[in-house]
């Protein structure tokens, strides 16, 4: 493998790696650990743990879906692998 393609592969696991990151995070901490916490907050007349763990996540994780999606195109463009 030449250096350019260990570099590209570096790049899309490192980025894999944050999103997934990220994800964890919002899954863990706000659906689960710190849900009891949130409850003291209400959004929409339900309590706001209850509103991550149901809806905000899911919010959290279709902005990392278009967040993957761009940067991997960015990733692609700077090592010219993209396709047109």
């Amino acid at each position: 493998m030449d250096k350019s393609a260990a570099a590209y592969w570096k790049a899309t696991l490192s980025l894999i790696r944050n999103v997934l990151i990220v994800w964890f995070l919002v899954s863990l901490f706000a659906g689960i650990l710190i849900a009891p916490m949130l409850n003291n907050i209400s959004l929409g007349g339900y309590p706001l743990g209850f509103w991550f763990a149901q809806q905000g996540a899911i919010y959290v994780f279709i902005a990392c879906i278009f967040y993957y999606a761009k940067k991997m195109g960015e990733i692609d463009r700077e090592f010219d692998v993209h396709e047109e």
